[in-house]
């Protein structure tokens, strides 16, 4: 199970917050350099679909699982008002082969999902089995090797000390008990599970230690994803994001 089931209520309070307006649209903007023709999509732990409806505004065929109702219903209001239609089916990662069958997808997306969940290594070769030969895994995870940096940042010396000896386990902003991990691990795991990594990106970079009621009219924001973006896809910057988004592509059989 999930330990971010039950603080569904808590995110959805959030969600015009800053840090969580870059998060997605720093997502979102690694995310379309690597489209190609994909023309079908599964979004695990889609929550309330703000990346669900992006695809689908490109043209794509998405389907978004989530285990709550209410933000499974609120990304179909938000569809239907885009005009965009998607399927919401309600499940969890571990219910696929139950909720929609065998089904396989150009591209598949678990943003903000791993870190919730028992064995990360093991759901990363579910996603992967989800895929058609030559499509994509986008996936994040809550960034393993910079624990420290946001108490850091913010002054919080003590905090910082903690998190260099506090190993990869969490509580994060929402209250919520997390697995943060490497880079190393992820290399790993994709290649157990046939992933090849094209591309990797770090999310919330620069904005990461502001107050988690911030909201985007605070700042100039379009300044800010700007600058955001550029953070995320160049080094040294990128390693320090909150989050790290991967792409990995389905490797054929041998």
């Amino acid at each position: 199970m999930s330990t971010f089931t039950g603080f569904e209520a808590v995110w959805a309070e959030r969600l015009g917050n800053l840090r969580n307006v870059v998060r997605q649209h720093v997502i979102a903007h690694q995310l379309a350099e690597h489209l190609g023709t994909a023309r079908t999509a599964l979004d695990v732990g889609c929550g309330q679909g703000t990346q669900t409806i992006q695809l689908a505004r490109r043209g794509m065929a998405v389907t978004g699982v989530d285990p709550s109702s209410d933000l499974l219903a609120q990304m179909t209001t938000a569809a239907e008002a885009a005009g965009q239609p998607v399927r919401a089916v309600q499940g969890t990662i571990d219910d696929l082969d139950d909720v929609i069958d065998d089904e396989q997808f150009d591209l598949v997306c678990a943003h903000g999902l791993l870190m919730y969940l028992p064995d990360a290594a093991a759901a990363i070769k579910t996603l992967a089995e989800r895929l058609v030969d030559g499509g994509v895994l986008s996936f994040t995870i809550r960034n393993g090797d910079a624990l420290a940096y946001r108490p850091g940042i913010r002054g919080e010396y003590r905090a910082a000390l903690a998190a260099f000896e506090g190993g990869d386990r969490y509580r994060n902003e929402l209250g919520v008990d997390a697995a943060a991990h490497s880079r190393t691990q992820i290399e790993q795991w994709c290649v157990r599970a046939g992933l090849a990594i094209t591309a990797w990106y770090g999310v919330r970079v620069l904005t990461d230690g502001v107050p988690a009621d911030t909201t985007a009219g605070e700042v100039d924001l379009d300044a800010c994803l700007a600058a955001e973006v550029e953070a995320g896809r160049r080094d040294p910057y990128r390693a320090f994001g909150s989050q790290l988004h991967f792409l990995a592509t389905r490797r054929p059989p041998q």
